[in-house]
């Protein structure tokens, strides 16, 4: 629209079609190409678009679907962010990587989630065992201010310290069971 108005308008209102108008019957009729002048040739020139204009609501709606199906997509993918849960044997990076996807495709829709919702979710989806740390995050930090990333990388960091704390644990049980 920026680079040629008139081009947009043959998009919206379709194909330019010279006509000879006489004002005396009130009667139109098609010009002949020899009849064009130099508007109706421009004007002309500019039809083309009109097959670009289906074109563009063809992929629109197989990309999106009818609003229909659009709005179908949003209602399930809203009840499957709703329903989100971590399950205990999964990791950070698995969740994340999920989460990502869902957010992704809601966000394609149209429908646009917060940092502070994204952020307040992930704290809540985690497992009971992530309690302490959870309740550290939400006393020392401002949630407000928070990015999905940041949270990530500071959970990333606590199951890492997790992991190798039972490791450690599982390392001196077998070492007290070589004893025995």
């Amino acid at each position: 629209m920026a680079k040629d108005s008139e081009l947009w308008d043959i998009i919206c209102d379709g194909p330019h079609v010279p006509v000879n108008k006489d004002e005396a019957d009130m009667e139109t009729t098609l010009k002949t190409r020899q009849e064009y002048n130099e508007v109706d040739r421009k004007a002309v020139k500019k039809n083309s678009c009109t097959t670009a204009k289906e074109i563009w609501e063809a992929l629109q709606t197989a990309h999106e679907g009818t609003s229909q199906v659009k709005n179908s997509k949003i209602d399930m993918l809203t009840t499957e962010y709703e329903l989100f849960k971590i399950k205990e044997d999964r990791s950070i990076h698995d969740m994340h990587t999920r989460f990502t996807s869902l957010i992704n495709k809601l966000s394609s829709l149209g429908e646009v989630i917060t940092s502070i919702k994204m952020v307040r979710k992930l704290l809540g989806v985690l497992p009971d065992s992530w309690d302490i740390k959870v309740n550290a995050i939400y006393e020392a930090k401002d949630l407000a201010k928070l990015t999905v990333d940041e949270i990530i990388g500071n959970l990333k960091t606590y199951e890492i310290k997790m992991t190798l704390k039972k490791e450690e644990k599982n390392e001196a049980k077998r070492e007290r069971n070589l004893v025995l």
